[in-house]
């Protein structure tokens, strides 16, 4: 099947058995990372979703979390991306991380992107204060060339570490900032119409951003009642344009680095280690 523009409830990885082959061009998604719902620290609340379990045994959380990647996989157009966030847990002093798991499925990781969430500080604690997440870029190889197209000046000029809050008014307990999904569908798909998933939709964020950048969609959840907000918020999703705005103002060059190689302009020097900044290069 191919549900376009549609919010499909149940299973993450039923659903996406039942999608048809090749046919996204670029997902986002964060699923629940296990934390385990009953534990919280002095800080921070336990997370509870709305039917969705945060508390499985390590062993099949990952081993479902592959069978869900390899289906995105198998759904996913060669050429194809997903972006994946989760972040480093700690289970009585050993680290649990993505990697684990990640490098198990059928994509190739093309890079990791730090997420600086920029929370309050602790003043307490056992290790210095995670504010960190990771948003994992998995790509799907066109004739085994591992590296894929190379990004447009506008978007490559944006860092590996991407420092925005998480969204402040939003009920779900778990959302990304309407910027996060906003420069992944952007960068990748630079203003072309596409097809945009996310298996865990949650309260909407992908899908809001993809409909404000004229894209096709496809969600999934297993709660109704995060359906129900989400088809609500992609329904009013012009209210948001204006941080989608703010993003896109991020992605501009001037001239970019092959335009000022062909015209014989400066494109950076080094001398003694240092990069020769000429103004106005950006």
């Amino acid at each position: 099947m191919k549900p376009i523009n549609k919010i499909l409830q149940g299973d993450a990885l039923e659903i996406l058995k039942k999608i048809d082959d090749d046919i996204i061009d670029v997902g986002v998604t964060s699923p629940p990372y296990n934390k385990g719902e009953r534990h919280k620290g002095w800080l921070v609340k336990n997370v509870k979703y709305n039917k969705a379990s945060d508390d499985t045994p390590e062993s099949i959380y990952q081993r479902e979390q592959i069978k869900v990647l390899n289906e995105t996989f198998r759904i996913t157009k060669l050429g194809g991306s997903f972006f994946y966030n989760h972040k480093t847990r700690w289970n009585k002093g050993v680290m649990i991380h993505p990697m684990k798991w990640l490098t198990r499925t059928k994509w190739v990781v093309r890079q990791e992107i730090i997420w600086d969430r920029m929370i309050a500080a602790n003043i307490r604690g056992w290790r210095f204060w995670q504010i960190d997440e990771r948003i994992y870029w998995l790509y799907k190889p066109r004739n085994n060339k591992k590296i894929g197209k190379e990004l447009k000046s506008k978007h490559a000029l944006i860092s590996s570490i991407w420092r925005f809050p998480p969204e402040r008014k939003n009920e779900h307990p778990a959302p990304f900032p309407l910027e996060l999904p906003t420069r992944i569908v952007y960068s990748i798909l630079d203003g072309e119409k596409g097809l945009v998933l996310d298996p865990y939709v949650g309260s909407g964020t992908t899908l809001v951003a993809a409909k404000l950048l004229g894209c096709d969609y496809i969600g999934i959840d297993i709660s109704r009642e995060y359906i129900d907000e989400a088809k609500k918020r992609v329904t009013n999703c012009e209210v948001e344009r204006r941080i989608l705005e703010e993003e896109l103002e991020k992605h501009k060059v001037r001239k970019t680095f092959e335009e000022r190689k062909l015209n014989g302009e400066f494109t950076g020097r080094f001398r003694n280690g240092d990069l020769i900044k000429q103004k106005g290069l950006f």
